[in-house]
């Protein structure tokens, strides 16, 4: 039988906790912290796991957690109460090694989502996710972008995160001229001095990457400058503009073919 953790003061529940609220020590460590039964099933197909913890009612309802090749521990209701964060919670939490990939790992003609100072989680994490559906190669995320291993965004992404490469970049104007470089077409998400979407070829032989800022501030002209071209989605005028992961969404979808 696994070890039982009774109290919430334990070292391995502090070092979680730490995990799932600091993206610095995430760094540091080569690590992070996901919560749910489903999420760190599906992130184990992808990430080594280091450690497991669960209730017993998670265990009497999921025996196989016991399968898992990782230390495993017992966590009494207060202590998973902690670890989540809420009263709330499936039970089950797991502790993963976090993939290690930089920008020159990346494939030199291939589909890239790119974010600038994308802050929400939920929009991070579900971005993470189109790109992988739509068969892109790799997310690339500016300083000041929520980090791909945070709790929210791991949960927005099911798991895509894990799977999909995601790196971060110091400074996204230079990662997108190294882009063109390789022969890669850059193209800037923009509402002013842009394309339709609907007159933008769709196919890159030599690669494309789609960039995206946020919501309330965009893309910088710095960034914008440093692509190829910019593209917009043709709305209606009741509606001023769309969700950013929504928007990225429909230009991964229209981007999907293009090698």
């Amino acid at each position: 039988m696994p070890e039982r953790i009774t109290s919430r003061e334990n070292g391995k529940i502090k070092y979680a906790c730490k995990l799932a609220q600091s993206a610095a020590f995430r760094l540091e460590e080569k690590a992070f912290f996901a919560e749910g039964l489903k999420l760190c099933q599906e992130l184990a197909k992808s990430c080594p796991i280091k450690v497991i913890y669960y209730t017993d009612k998670a265990l009497q309802k999921c025996p196989q957690l016991q399968d898992f090749a990782c230390e495993q521990y017992l966590v009494q209701d207060h202590v998973a109460e902690k670890l989540a964060g809420v009263q709330s919670h499936q039970g089950v939490f797991a502790v993963f090694e976090q993939p290690q990939i930089s920008f020159y790992d990346l494939p030199h003609n291939g589909r890239f989502l790119a974010l600038e100072r994308v802050q929400d989680p939920g929009n991070v994490g579900a971005l993470i996710r189109s790109a992988a559906a739509f068969g892109f190669d790799a997310v690339i995320l500016s300083p000041g972008c929520a980090d791909a291993f945070g709790p929210k965004v791991l949960r927005a992404s099911m798991g895509a995160a894990g799977r999909m490469p995601v790196v971060t970049c110091p400074n996204l104007p230079d990662a997108v001229a190294q882009l063109r470089a390789w022969g890669v077409t850059c193209l800037a998400a923009a509402l002013y001095h842009s394309k339709p979407l609907d007159q933008v070829e769709s196919a890159y032989p030599n690669g494309v990457c789609v960039v995206i800022g946020s919501e309330g501030q965009g893309l910088s002209d710095q960034t914008i400058a440093s692509c190829d071209a910019a593209v917009r989605i043709p709305i209606t005028d009741c509606v001023e503009s769309l969700n950013a992961s929504v928007a990225g969404s429909v230009l991964l979808w229209h981007f999907r073919g293009a090698i």
